[in-house]
Formats: structure tokens, sequence, C-alpha cells
């Protein structure tokens, strides 16, 4: 869905709510990194532009690889079109760590801190993700009649997009935020996030439409919940291990 289009001298220009969305979550996290001040104001500046860069090509390089391969192969050229397809949170949060380690090894940093801060915002863009699926009437579920349905096709729907907002903004961005002020081991943050991120995408999947591209992969699961799985396991593991091992940091 696109905010306006308009063309001034053959050059089209049409914004769409996902362009919107991503740069608001980037304004949006910039400010709520800069109160924490674990950075001076020019090193956060050059972090959210690695971040910024990193993710546009990590998130494509996704897309392609496991939304429409056999597409782009028959058209190499369109993997250039950056703004057809859409993100995949899967293959933008691999991005954003490797933004966060080019960073830190190039400018010297904590890669741990700065990667347990940057985790903490990250529930921002997701809030504004899912309101955007919703005003586009996408990733839906069964017929709803009650409180938000959402009206498509001449049906109203259960908005799923509504309910991961809440769960991945409100409870996520509440319990990352005050693990952090209790947390004890290095990249601890970033473990819960994995946890509880796997938790309500891999619970949330069973009612929403899957993407069209994916549909289902195996049985009842998705793509999705099947990738939400490592997440949650690499969560406990690492619990374990620091339960065993306490005086790890």
């Amino acid at each position: 869905m696109k905010i306006f289009d308009i063309t001034i001298f053959w050059i089209q220009i049409a914004p769409s709510y996902y362009g919107l969305a991503y740069a608001l979550g980037f304004i949006l996290g910039f400010y709520f990194l800069k109160k924490r001040k674990f950075l001076s104001e020019i090193d956060l500046e050059n972090l959210v532009i690695y971040i910024f860069f990193w993710v546009i090509l990590g998130w494509r390089i996704w897309y392609i690889l496991f939304y429409n391969l056999d597409f782009y192969i028959s058209n190499p050229f369109e993997i250039l079109a950056f703004w057809h397809g859409w993100m995949s949170f899967h293959g933008w949060v691999i991005w954003v760590i490797i933004a966060m380690l080019i960073f830190s090894k190039v400018n010297n940093k904590n890669f741990f801190d700065i990667s347990d801060n940057v985790v903490c915002a990250l529930p921002i863009g997701l809030f504004l993700w899912r309101i955007w699926n919703y005003i586009n009437k996408e990733l839906l579920w069964k017929p709803y009649e009650w409180f938000l349905a959402v009206y498509k096709d001449w049906i109203w729907y259960f908005p799923s997009p509504l309910l991961e907002a809440f769960l991945e903004w409100i409870i996520l961005f509440f319990l990352l935020n005050h693990f952090y002020r209790k947390r004890k081991y290095k990249w601890e943050i970033w473990w819960y996030f994995l946890f509880f991120y796997g938790i309500f995408r891999f619970s949330v999947e069973f009612i929403r439409i899957p993407d069209s591209q994916i549909w289902y992969v195996f049985w009842w699961l998705t793509l999705w919940q099947i990738l939400s799985i490592p997440m949650i396991i690499i969560w406990i593991y690492f619990a374990y291990f620091f339960k065993k091992h306490p005086d790890e940091k």
C-alpha cells in the first residue's frame, strides 16, 4: 500500500507504508538508544548507519533465497529491485548481528555491550511492522466479527497482526528491558530475545494465514515456526550452560 504515488519529470515517487514503518523504526530506535548513553552520539549515528545498510542487504538476500528463489533465478535483474518484496524477521536479525560485529571490530568497541543495548530497541521496529501488516490487511486468520476485526473481500477476519504487535512490542519490550537491568552475562539479553520471540512467533503462526509464497512446509508447521525452534533451543542451551558455569561472564 502506497502513501501517495506521483510522477515528477518521468520519475515515479511512491513511498510505501512499509518504508515509513522502517524509517520510523530507525528514528525511534535511535532516540531510544541515545538515552541509554552506552555510546557517544557520533558512534551511535555510525552504528545506526551500519545496521541500516546491512539490514537492507540482508533482508533482500533472505527474501530471495527463502521466499521466491525460482522467480529470481529466472529474472536476475529483479534482484536489484529492493522495493519489490518485503522484510523477513529471521533475515534482518542475522544481519543486525553482523552489522554490530563489523562496527565493533572497526571501531574497537565492546560487541556484547552494544548488542545487549540494541536488542532492547528491536521491539519498536517489530511493533511498527505489525501495525502496517494490520493496515494492509495481511497475515489475518479465520472469520471473526468482534473487536478490531479486519474487513477484506467481503469477510471480517481476526486481526492476528495486532496480537503480534502486542506480544512483540509491549510484552517483549518490557521483558528485555527488565532483564537488562538484572543481566549477569554477556549477550544475555539476546538469548532472552531469541527465546521469547521464538515462543511468540511459533504460537501466533497457528492463528494467522501463512505467507503465500511458502504456506506450510512440514505438515502443519510453517517455515517460520521451524526457524523459531532453534531460537528457543539456543536459549535453553545457554541457560543450562550458565547455570552449570556461573563464573563464565
